[in-house]
């Protein structure tokens, strides 16, 4: 048995969730597949897989030697491309992942620009409202907004940002512009939060030195599911919206919202780019890293600019 060639064809059926899946990634009859696994696991003396009819799941043993044999694939891989020339020149493919607002506002624009500086690096934009696992989905960096909870990755701080409320000036013209969080009780408000959950709208009051959390149950004329469409709404005079500065300072800049609340201002998130730890790191990532972490520090400090916090 060729143990390299046997783990290559487990690894590739581990992560295309497959046989079948594994064989047209590979280019490999699937019979030549299921026969190096088998082989791989006569050797071991463990089953790596449950087979079912209609699905193959790594067992608990499988799932430690799929993690292990796939770092030594990807340093190898790695290897190829130091030796290859990619640490010489950025070329080859990236996966990036960011929260779909900021991606489409932000990130999607300095990509661009960054595909434009390297022709010869191609990018694919994961655009989710969930927190991406980068190294079991096999993604090379992200956008993450809030606090940092995984210590293996790395991370490139870019800035901050804050939760506003905002209202169209046709509303606060025909209701009032409210000037503490009590008074969020007379107006219609907007709710971007997911269905059934608590409508409660947080703040903080500061004093001197000292500061004070406010939590506030808020009454909800409409909600979605978006904060996109919440801003839409408060931009049709619906209600009171509480976004992030980056999802409104455009509108706040064009005059279409008026930010409320004067000297409530919710605690800064922090915003950062971050990517799994690695030996070694492609000239492709290392490029991005360097091109797109100053031209996203810089739109997030130009939003904070056009909402300041009291």
């Amino acid at each position: 048995m060729d143990r390299f060639d046997a783990i290559t064809a487990f690894v590739a059926v581990a992560r295309s969730g497959g046989f079948s899946a594994a064989s047209r990634a590979l280019g490999t009859p699937v019979a030549n597949i299921s026969r190096k696994v088998a082989l791989l696991e006569e050797d071991l003396g463990v089953r790596l897989f449950v087979r079912t009819t209609r699905h193959v799941a790594l067992t608990e043993g499988g799932q430690r030697y799929f993690e292990a044999c796939r770092r030594v694939l990807d340093d190898l891989r790695d290897a190829d491309e130091e030796v290859t020339g990619e640490y010489r020149q950025p070329k080859g493919d990236l996966v990036i992942t960011a929260p779909l607002g900021f991606g489409q506002q932000h990130l999607q624009p300095v990509v661009h620009d960054f595909l434009q500086a390297y022709p010869q690096v191609n990018v694919h934009l994961q655009l989710a409202d969930r927190v991406v696992a980068l190294v079991e989905e096999h993604v090379d960096c992200a956008v993450r907004i809030g606090a940092l909870h995984d210590s293996s990755l790395v991370a490139r701080e870019l800035g901050h940002i804050r939760m506003v409320v905002c209202a169209a000036p046709a509303y606060l013209a025909a209701r009032g512009t409210p000037l503490e969080p009590s008074e969020l009780a007379q107006h219609d408000c907007i709710s971007w939060t997911a269905l059934g959950a608590p409508k409660i709208w947080e703040f903080t009051a500061r004093a001197g030195e000292t500061s004070t959390a406010i939590r506030v149950p808020v009454p909800v004329r409409v909600s979605t599911t978006t904060p996109e469409s919440a801003v839409q709404a408060a931009l049709a005079g619906i209600g009171l919206v509480q976004a992030t500065t980056y999802q409104v300072a455009a509108h706040v800049a064009a005059g279409h919202l008026v930010p409320v609340l004067a000297g409530y201002d919710s605690p800064a998130v922090p915003v950062s780019l971050v990517y799994p730890s690695k030996r070694l790191i492609p000239l492709k990532l290392r490029a991005l890293l360097d091109f797109a972490a100053p031209r996203l520090a810089q739109r997030l400090e130009q939003v904070n600019s056009l909402l300041p916090a009291h």
